[in-house]
């Protein structure tokens, strides 16, 4: 088990750190051109503290979403390797419980918060 954690995280550590040798060309123009995708694209300057925290609430539910496909995938890895262990498959079924209770929660408030500011909100 302490080997695949180490291997999962060499291999995720080679994938995304970026390398080094992919910033050798000028930067002069960078700052011109991601203003422009991004006009382009839609998005705006940030103008007021609600979109900033609208911003802020949505990247934090993204992570736990994040986190709840992470476990979703933790407990049945270790249901499949229980082979037949009473013990390892509730382990197993109170994550995935667990895991789905946390989400409900997650999403209540986050539509409750939706609810609030769109009846009160501007």
């Amino acid at each position: 088990m302490k080997y695949t954690i180490f291997i999962i995280i060499f291999f995720s550590t080679i994938l995304f750190v970026p390398s080094g040798a992919l910033a050798e060309g000028s930067l002069g123009d960078a700052k011109l051109n991601l203003g422009s995708a991004g006009a382009r694209a839609g998005t705006a300057k940030l103008d007021n503290i609600g979109s900033i925290a609208g911003r802020a609430i949505n990247i934090a539910l993204t992570l736990l979403g994040l986190v709840f496909l992470i476990l979703m995938v933790y407990a049945g890895y270790l249901w499949m390797i229980a082979r037949g262990e009473e013990e390892k498959v509730k382990k197993a079924q109170k994550i995935i419980i667990d895991s789905l209770i946390g989400l409900v929660i997650v999403i209540s408030a986050y539509a409750i918060t939706f609810l609030v500011m769109s009846k009160f909100g501007n």
